[in-house]
């Protein structure tokens, strides 16, 4: 007996065998449309309370730096012995004002006193054998003009003989013998006249030679003494200009040697405040430009002096030197935070630093739609920054709220959704 079969009906009419192809392919079409119009952009949710979320400003934009810097002097003198020894007293300490010439620390030699007492020992002995060679020099200086005035009247009574006999002997008076031995007498007193001034003569040369020596010879030992008492003078260490004590490196008792560096005298008179820059900043910080320092509500002029070459642990040394007035209790030692402008102000697009710049760099930032309340992510271009903010060059306008801090729990989303 045949069986009647029944069509199918509604849901069952659809889902037949034969219309199986055509719902997967509808059911395809549906996909494809959604995968189209679909955001394909990465979402994350984020609690707004724990964003730092800032406003891109227009405005001057400021390019400068702030540096940390130690107050120095502008200028000290070493403290050095002229003298070695052993250290007695020490007078002034660390931190004493002082004035040029005052006493700092006293010194004690024991060999330069006895060589002060061998100097004037030698010294008195010079000066007694000096004596000796005066008194002898006068004595033959005497003996010889005595023999000089004994050989004069020889000669005349000679030569009075001498002139007599020659006479008589013209007259045949007497003979030719005793006439020749009184001319022959009178010529030898004549010739012993002339040895006598000779010898007169080069004892006076000589004599004034040896006394000129020996006068030398007194006086240099007597500046050898001048000098030997003026060390004695050196072993009072004194300042060698006005200014701070330092530093004084010394215990009672030590032992110094002659040069020998054991502190400094500060001048107090100029400051300069040496600071270490990074070497990021190694090709536009130079000397000339201008820096302020904000202290007490009151803000000092400086200029960067002096720029050192050498770089260590990245970082390299300015100094800055203070234009006309400067802090009244300032102290060396200080730390002051200076703002070093690098170059001038320009109008720019500014959002404040933050820490999102550790994470991109400064390529991209998260930008805030209020309305849908999301954050898209947006290229953005960043110039130059001071320690306030970062110079916008491209990529956002003025007016535009940014999230400013970290980016490190947003992973690569690209699409922040804001939950209040």
């Amino acid at each position: 007996m045949d069986i009647k079969l029944e069509k199918p009906k509604g849901v069952k009419k659809i889902f037949r065998e034969k219309n199986i192809p055509y719902f997967g392919a509808a059911v395809l079409l549906c996909l494809v449309i959604w995968m189209i119009f679909k955001n394909h952009d990465s979402e994350l949710r984020v609690d707004e309370k724990n964003l730092a979320v800032a406003t891109a400003s227009y405005g001057d934009f400021v390019d400068y730096m702030t540096v940390r810097g130690k107050v120095e002097p502008a200028s000290a003198v070493q403290i050095s012995p002229l003298e070695g020894g052993v250290v007695k007293e020490k007078i002034a300490e660390e931190g004493t004002m002082v004035k040029k010439g005052d006493p700092l620390i006293i010194l004690g030699n024991n060999t330069l006193d006895l060589s002060i007492l061998n100097a004037e020992a030698e010294l008195a002995e010079k000066q007694n054998f000096l004596r000796n060679t005066q008194v002898t020099m006068e004595q033959e200086r005497l003996s010889i003009k005595q023999d000089r005035l004994q050989l004069d009247m020889d000669l005349k009574r000679k030569k009075r003989t001498y002139m007599q006999n020659k006479s008589l002997y013209g007259d045949g008076l007497i003979s030719r013998e005793i006439m020749l031995q009184s001319r022959e007498d009178y010529q030898l007193a004549l010739n012993r006249q002339g040895l006598i001034v000779e010898r007169q003569n080069q004892d006076s040369v000589y004599r004034k030679v040896q006394m000129d020596q020996m006068e030398e010879s007194l006086n240099n030992m007597k500046r050898n003494m001048q000098l030997i008492r003026r060390r004695v003078g050196n072993l009072v260490v004194k300042s060698p200009i006005s200014g701070e004590v330092g530093s004084l490196d010394i215990e009672l008792g030590q032992s110094l040697l002659p040069g020998q560096g054991i502190g400094r005298i500060n001048d107090l008179s100029s400051y300069i405040i040496e600071a270490d820059v990074d070497e990021y900043y190694i090709d536009r910080v130079k000397t000339g430009l201008r820096a302020t320092l904000e202290r007490a509500g009151i803000t000092y002029d400086a200029y960067v002096c002096k720029v050192y070459p050498d770089v260590k642990d990245g970082k390299f040394r300015a100094d800055l030197k203070f234009k006309g007035k400067y802090p009244v209790n300032i102290r060396t030692g200080q730390t002051y935070y200076l703002n070093l402008q690098l170059g001038q102000s320009k109008k720019a697009v500014m959002v404040p630093v933050g820490e999102f710049y550790h994470s991109t760099g400064g390529k991209w930032i998260f930008v805030i739609n209020e309305k849908e309340r999301r954050a898209f992510r947006r290229n953005i271009s960043i110039g130059r920054q001071n320690p306030s903010y970062y110079e916008v060059s491209g990529g956002l306008d003025s007016g535009e709220k940014v999230i400013v801090s970290s980016y490190e729990s947003f992973g690569n989303n690209e699409v922040l959704i804001l939950n209040k």
